[in-house]
């Protein structure tokens, strides 16, 4: 299977097979934490019920997620040292301090709060478990921030200088950190991950929604859930234009590798549907496009010119025909998020948000639409990137580590096995609490005594039913 690759390419499909498991645990904790605090928030505001047993209920599937995507994220980290050793001597001096903050700062505040945030409600004041349900969402967020900002540096690195021994070498931290690009990155993916989240809470309501229409958690949260589609996904695609247009002005390579512009367009350059990406012959095939679109879009003038690939080296461009599905599913699985949230908003105008069993099944196909939207966005920003780790200046080529190709591939057939076990393992079971139904509660256990009498009184002490 892996007899005709080399280290680079194993090395580089190991990261990739373990990122893209670590990124759908982080994006659905970190729309999940804030979903927690609008809830615990709403129900101290209005002591209505219904927020507490949802609180209850999502903080469970959180635990389980926010686990998962620690421990996931620890295993990617080791691969820095393992198979990107070389990257790692040359950029540590940027990289390794904004990784350091983000454990300092972001890990840290999870850390301390998380405990009190599961297991503190009913042993602290409410103003201080509170408190640590906004810390944790903060938390998840500031995490966020800085690894996009490590991210974002190596697509368009500033701030630093080359020594003589060939290391990145940083002379302006707010440069670095407040990179060209990193600002879009940040909001593009917040909003992402809230969007990934709204759309499982809503598939979760929309499921029960479908057993009992009439059960007021559910309706509670697939109501929440569609608000924040309505409201969010038409954000996400303002976000979405301003970050193609950062791309291109920084990395117009990669622009031209989605759109599938292998050839450059002086007087209006079309937007391609479709096509079959042919990087031998540098040209996409059974192409169907709209003329001059991708100028509109791109710069706003009918008529504006575009370069293509005909203008970057073979050895230079990415591989376009992955760059270019990637994107297309991305932009396809967005525009159905914006038309689930305008359909939300009619059903409700016509007061049949709860009555609508259709719109209910379709809300439930949409569940892991965020999850793929999230895995194929970062699959076109990664690989639009290439064949550059650190953008214009380091290639991936000499970023790999001195390892042996077998090496290489006996590591990645064991991450294989084990994040497939492990991780699986962990998702079925938040499908299965998912599978529960909101606010139920279960019967207080009797516990059988010895004087006759007094099994009743056992029976009412407090048991995990009332001190969840």
């Amino acid at each position: 299977m892996f007899e005709a690759l080399d280290a680079v390419v194993l090395a580089r499909m190991q990261f990739a097979f373990t990122v893209s498991f670590h990124i759908i645990f982080p994006a659905f904790s970190i729309g999940l934490a804030s979903y927690l605090m609008v809830l615990e928030g709403l129900w101290l505001k209005t002591d209505n019920p219904v927020y507490l047993r949802l609180f209850k209920y999502w903080r469970k599937i959180f635990a389980v997620a926010f686990g998962m995507g620690v421990v996931s994220g620890i295993v990617m980290s080791y691969q820095f040292g393992t198979n990107w050793s070389v990257f790692s001597d040359k950029a540590g001096p940027v990289i390794g301090p904004l990784m350091a903050y983000e454990v300092l700062t972001a890990f840290f505040l999870e850390a301390g709060f998380l405990g009190v945030m599961l297991f503190g409600m009913g042993r602290v004041s409410k103003t201080l478990h509170f408190v640590s349900t906004i810390m944790v969402a903060f938390g998840t967020l500031l995490s966020a921030t800085w690894i996009l900002s490590v991210n974002s540096w190596m697509q368009t690195p500033v701030g630093f200088s080359i020594n003589e021994v060939g290391q990145f070498v940083p002379e302006d931290w707010l440069a670095i950190v407040f990179n060209p690009s990193f600002g879009y990155r940040l909001v593009h993916m917040v909003l992402a991950a809230y969007l990934t989240t709204a759309f499982v809470v809503g598939a979760v309501g929309a499921l029960h929604l479908l057993r009992n229409r009439t059960n007021p958690d559910a309706r509670k949260m697939f109501s929440m859930a569609m608000w924040m589609a309505a409201i969010v996904a038409p954000l996400q695609v303002v976000a979405g234009d301003f970050h193609g247009l950062n791309t291109l002005e920084h990395q117009p390579v990669k622009v031209m590798a989605m759109e599938g512009h292998y050839e450059s367009h002086p007087d209006g350059a079309p937007l391609y549907l479709f096509g079959i990406p042919d990087d031998e012959n540098q040209e996409l095939d059974y192409a169907v496009g709209i003329p001059k679109l991708s100028s509109l879009i791109l710069k706003h003038e009918w008529d504006a010119p575009l370069d293509g690939l005909d203008t970057v080296p073979d050895e230079l461009q990415p591989p376009v025909g992955i760059v270019f599905w990637s994107f297309r599913v991305m932009v396809g699985l967005g525009m159905l998020m914006v038309l689930v949230g305008l359909v939300s908003l009619y059903l409700r105008w016509r007061r049949k948000l709860y009555d609508a069993p259709l719109f209910h099944r379709v809300a439930m196909m949409m569940g892991p639409s965020g999850f793929v939207a999230v895995l194929a966005g970062w699959i076109t920003t990664e690989v639009g990137r290439q064949p550059y780790t650190i953008y214009g200046h380091l290639l991936t080529s000499d970023s790999i580590a001195p390892v042996e190709a077998p090496a290489v591939a006996a590591s990645l057939i064991a991450f294989i096995i084990v994040y497939f076990a492990l991780f699986g393992a962990g998702t079925l079971y938040i499908l299965k609490m998912m599978n529960k139904q909101p606010g139920e509660v279960r019967p207080l256990p009797e516990t059988p005594t010895r004087t006759a009498g007094t099994t009743q009184l056992a029976a009412q002490r407090p048991g995990p039913a009332s001190v969840k």
